[in-house]
């Protein structure tokens, strides 16, 4: 599976955190979620944690990609 990219995120004013995916906003953190998102991008890969937060890390298709003939040598 390919690695997560286009993710990016800002801290705004009011502590609120704006995680954005190809410049569009995905979803907003404030309070404790947002404290615990930042301890999260400091401690492991930044885009991988975004895609997670976002939602947009697994789709449901990974099992069928897994079993194409295409793949079966991986």
């Amino acid at each position: 599976m390919p690695a997560p990219h286009g993710f990016d995120f800002a801290v705004r004013a009011d502590g609120t955190v704006a995680v954005s995916h190809h410049r569009a906003v995905v979803t907003l953190l404030r309070g404790d979620r947002a404290k615990r998102f930042l301890d999260e991008v400091g401690a492991g890969d930044p885009q991988e944690v975004m895609a997670r937060w976002t939602g947009n890390y697994r789709h449901g298709n990974e099992r069928t990609a897994r079993d194409h003939p295409r793949n079966a040598r991986r």
